[in-house]
């Protein structure tokens, strides 16, 4: 009797040891990595295939952040698998078909991945300008939601998206926490925190699975990379290398662009003497105007003069402009010249995705000769 009883009960231990792994195996399948998309200039995120989903890590949501960590699971896979609590920041369903924006540069990556339709909800619409998007703002496929620190989070339930990509300069936005608690996954996108050219352009890699487009977002990245590339080696070709100074009064302070940022990359492959190429900051640094005159007084070539678009606005603004050669010899160029239908700057939406162009327009204003077809999208130069 006792060898029985004994027998059962290794029997039915047994069987609880494979029922219990056949859980295991069902609930948090083994998953071996497989990286589909290669990340070779941005540095802010990486993009992970796993057996059954995708892993996307975004390292530099702003600067300091600590790494946020996002699972993408076909819709048809949702059911059968469960991850450990605090694994992952966000669960999403892919691919996802209503997507809230909260930042313009969102905006290009996808009109280039066809999934503009999928856009429901942005915070302050009069700031879109890509022609596309502004048709869906005006026939209200597209909700403004306030503005991006304060997110009308009761119109964002409303909406029901399935993701929000969120523009975030820290962790202490409270529309997202009460979007978060309410079910609905909020992703950080840090393109903005990204300083070279290409490495802005590769975040169409980020969003491309969110929408099952890897492959696309891959393509399209390598038609832009090969592009920037011929024009960078094209501009090696100058035969001079004009002197360049950046930037512009803002409250007596003039702000250039730092040896290390995006804007001073342009300059660099655009074969410039930028004459603060070799600071380090990544950023802006405000300088005073008399250390500004003494050091760009004589440079070649001015480029984005903070907001003004005109000679005359220039004058207005600050009667030592006249001071520096690039004024009084109309070598001043903007990015700020063309704006979209609701005052929208159209450079701060498109170029971070098209450096291409913008590496043309520096080549063609500095170095016309080698690009004499290009017309300027971009850099224009003052009215």
């Amino acid at each position: 009797m006792a060898k029985k009883q004994w027998s059962i009960l290794c029997l039915g231990f047994l069987l609880v040891l494979f029922t219990g792994c056949k859980q295991e195996k069902r609930t948090k399948p083994e998953q071996v990595p497989n990286p589909t998309s290669t990340i070779n200039y941005a540095s802010g995120f990486t993009v992970t295939r796993m057996e059954e989903f995708t892993v996307v890590e975004v390292t530099a949501a702003w600067p300091g952040a600590d790494n946020f960590k996002y699972a993408l699971v076909p819709k048809d896979k949702l059911p059968s698998i469960t991850f450990l609590q605090g694994e992952y920041d966000a669960i999403v369903g892919t691919p996802v078909e209503r997507v809230v924006l909260t930042s313009t540069t969102h905006i290009e990556p996808l009109k280039q991945l066809g999934e503009l339709q999928s856009v429901v909800g942005f915070p302050n619409t009069d700031y879109i300008s890509t022609p596309e998007a502004r048709k869906l703002v005006k026939n209200g496929h597209i909700t403004d939601l306030g503005m991006n620190e304060l997110l009308n989070t009761e119109m964002v339930l409303e909406l029901n998206p399935e993701l929000i990509i969120g523009f975030s300069i820290n962790d202490e936005n409270k529309a997202y926490d009460i979007i978060k608690r309410a079910g609905i996954p909020v992703v950080y996108n840090g393109d903005w925190v990204e300083q070279s050219p290409l490495g802005k352009a590769e975040w169409i890699k980020f969003f491309a699975p969110f929408f099952q487009k890897e492959k696309l977002g891959d393509n399209i990245f390598s038609q832009i990379e090969t592009s920037y590339k011929q024009a960078a080696a094209l501009a090696k070709k100058a035969k001079s290398k004009p002197t360049v100074l950046t930037g512009g009064l803002y409250k007596d302070v003039w702000y250039i662009a730092g040896g290390n940022s995006w804007m001073a990359q342009f300059l660099k492959d655009a074969n410039a003497d930028y004459l603060w190429a070799d600071t380090p900051e990544t950023g802006s640094i405000g300088l005073s105007l008399e250390s500004v005159l003494e050091k760009g007084q004589d440079a070649d070539f001015w480029f984005n003069p903070s907001s003004q678009t005109s000679y005359e606005e220039l004058d207005e603004a600050n009667t030592h402009h006249h001071q520096f050669s690039a004024f009084r010899n109309k070598k001043v160029y903007s990015n700020s010249i063309d704006k979209g239908e609701t005052g929208g700057l159209i450079f701060y939406e498109t170029a971070p995705q098209r450096p291409d162009i913008v590496l043309k327009d520096f080549i063609k204003i500095l170095h016309p000769e080698l690009v004499p077809e290009h017309q300027l999208q971009f850099i224009k130069p003052l009215k």
